[in-house]
């Protein structure tokens, strides 16, 4: 398996690690027929155009066939984009995703009339609805979420002038995109032999991970002093991306750009709050955590630079699939036989496609639709790493497996919010289970990866989200948004979360400038809230055992989006409104950090 293969001559010789797609169309042509039965239903939306007021059953079929077509139309968009990543220099497939993202459009701008129309009805309306039509109340809770929009919608003609203006209001973000992914160049990173390594946004962490410090330094200098030429550029930029989300949030009557944005997940600002306030009680953990660093790397002072290079040397830990199989089907056991019955399932009938062949997508993800089965994405290359993958993508898919086998189609999905929940869940359980199987020194190469994963996403993302709301309070207030701004404010939060034991030099200052996800209005958090609600959850499974399994199947797994996620959430046992689960994942912090000293010292 190490000659990259053509994706023929992968599914010829290896069609067991392959996916099996046959199982949404049997065919191209199955497609092709399927593709053209959605185009052609595409019209039919018209009858119900400024009719869904008349009576129950009229708004019922609307609403039902949205929902059926949606439905199809999601099988068709799967099927096409698979057949893309599988091997995406094929045209043929190419053309097929094309045509699917194309028709999802023409589809969403052909219902774009149904929530302005339905928010023309009264509430007490709709709510007659609901209780004379028993059909009606499979979308109850649908239309209680739009409901609840209607003191932050303007009149029809203001609601269509600002979606028109979205359009330009984008511009930063596109800007940006365009700046850093395809014009901004880098020079080439030196190593300490002199030798010539190019730097791009791809290789700059890969750098960093290096054991050549000159290099390290080279690259993190070379990539500053790009982004540091267009600080002030890019200071106009993001100012442009937060003025936009303010203007937004003020023009549909809300009374920060937070609130709004975390409206769109019903999700309490003090979620936001507590986990900021908490990640700060607990800083000195990370503090902690750093000084090792500096300890165990030799270093007289330690810059950010340093942050990324592995503590643990030399130790291999090969991982081909079939073993990564068997650790993954043990860590999970405490999960039990109804889930492990859904894992076994995927490995036996091909939802994942394991090996890299010429052409196909590079990284992992889990994907399909109500209609499908998940499907896995990954590209083996023998690492612990992959394992890890592995587990995470199984986590979303048994998540999505559960809820498209226990929700209708319009319930089946489930938030952004609590998206990373259920893959990093299981994640925590391999490295539990892994943790107790290791002997010492593949033990502390895993305990040094699994500190860089609280680092990189408890503690840094929340140093994110806290930087975010920030540069948004200070237009809120009035004030300029300028780079210097920018830069204090960020570097005095990059002092605060990484201690004394780091030098904050004026190149780590303007590390905002090159962090994508600050376009993309108040979503870091759920990285940070995300990675907590996981970490407790696996606590309960591994300690209460059964009922706890039970709440986390049932409470969570099969919910989908049928209620708010605060509320998925804490019926499973978390309660992200308060402090406790981001507490107890700064222990679980603690407690690998105790381990991990313990051995070094060993």
């Amino acid at each position: 398996m190490t000659q990259q293969l053509t994706r023929e001559e992968q599914e010829r010789k290896y069609p067991e690690y392959t996916w099996d797609l046959s199982t949404i169309f049997e065919s191209d042509e199955a497609f092709e027929k399927a593709f053209k039965e959605v185009e052609d239903n595409i019209g039919q939306e018209q009858q119900f155009v400024g009719h869904l007021a008349d009576n129950s059953t009229t708004l019922y079929n609307a609403l039902a066939l949205e929902d059926a077509l949606g439905s199809k139309l999601e099988k068709v968009y799967v099927y096409a984009h698979l057949k893309q990543d599988q091997d995406t220099a094929n045209d043929k497939y190419t053309g097929f995703e094309s045509r699917a993202h194309q028709l999802i459009i023409k589809f969403s701008s052909a219902w774009s009339f149904l929530v302005p129309e339905i928010l023309q009805i009264d509430e007490a309306t709709i709510q007659s609805f609901i209780e004379e039509n028993e059909d009606l109340k499979r979308y109850q809770f649908d239309l209680k979420l739009i409901n609840e929009k209607r003191p932050h919608v303007l009149s029809a003609d203001k609601e269509k002038l600002l979606t028109e203006a979205q359009d330009a209001l984008s511009t930063p973000d596109n800007v940006y995109g365009m700046f850093s992914n395809a014009d901004l160049e880098f020079e080439d990173a030196i190593d300490k032999d002199g030798q010539r390594h190019a730097l791009t946004q791809g290789t700059f962490i890969k750098c960093l991970e290096s054991d050549d410090r000159v290099l390290r330094q080279s690259a993190y200098e070379n990539l500053y002093k790009a982004y540091g030429a267009y600080n002030n550029t890019l200071s106009a930029t993001l100012a442009g991306e937060v003025k936009k989300n303010v203007f937004n949030a003020k023009t549909h009557h809300y009374n920060t750009a937070r609130e709004a944005a975390l409206s769109n997940n019903h999700i309490p600002e003090t979620v936001y709050d507590n986990l900021v306030k908490t990640v700060h009680k607990y800083l000195p953990l990370l503090h902690r955590y750093t000084k090792l660093r500096k300890e165990l790397l030799g270093l007289e002072d330690m810059k950010m630079y340093d942050l990324y290079t592995p503590l643990v040397k030399d130790v291999k830990f090969e991982m081909p699939y079939e073993e990564a199989k068997d650790w993954m089907l043990k860590a999970l056991q405490p999960m039990g036989e109804e889930y492990m019955k859904v894992v076994e399932e995927g490995l036996n009938n091909r939802w994942v496609d394991v090996f890299e062949n010429k052409g196909k997508r590079s990284g992992g993800y889990s994907s399909g639709a109500h209609l499908t089965n998940p499907f896995i994405l990954l590209n083996w290359s023998n690492t612990v790493s992959d394992l890890y993958t592995l587990v995470h993508e199984f986590g979303h898919s048994a998540h999505s497996y559960f809820s498209r086998q226990n929700q209708p189609s319009n319930l089946s999905d489930y938030t952004i919010f609590v998206a990373e929940v259920a893959s990093t869940c299981n994640e925590a359980l391999l490295s539990d289970y892994m943790d107790k199987h290791l002997d010492d020194k593949r033990r502390l190469l895993l305990l040094n990866q699994e500190l860089e994963r609280f680092r990189a996403t408890l503690f840094r993302q929340t140093m994110f989200a806290e930087f975010e709301h920030k540069i948004h309070q200070i237009e809120e207030a009035g004030e300029p948004l300028t780079a210097n701004r920018m830069n204090e404010v960020y570097a005095d939060l990059n002092r605060k979360y990484f201690g004394d034991s780091v030098e904050t030099d004026e190149n780590i200052s303007k590390e905002w400038s090159r962090i994508p996800h600050f376009y993309m209005n108040y979503y870091v958090y759920q990285y940070a809230t995300g990675y907590s609600a996981a970490q407790s959850l696996s606590h309960q499974i591994l300690t209460e055992g059964k009922p706890a399994v039970e709440r986390y199947i049932n409470e969570f797994l099969k919910k989908g989006s049928s209620d708010y996620p605060i509320e998925i959430l804490k019926n499973a046992g978390v309660d992200m409104t308060t402090p406790e689960p981001i507490e107890q994942a700064c222990q679980v912090f603690e407690q690998k950090l105790d381990a991990f000293e313990k051995l070094m010292k060993a």
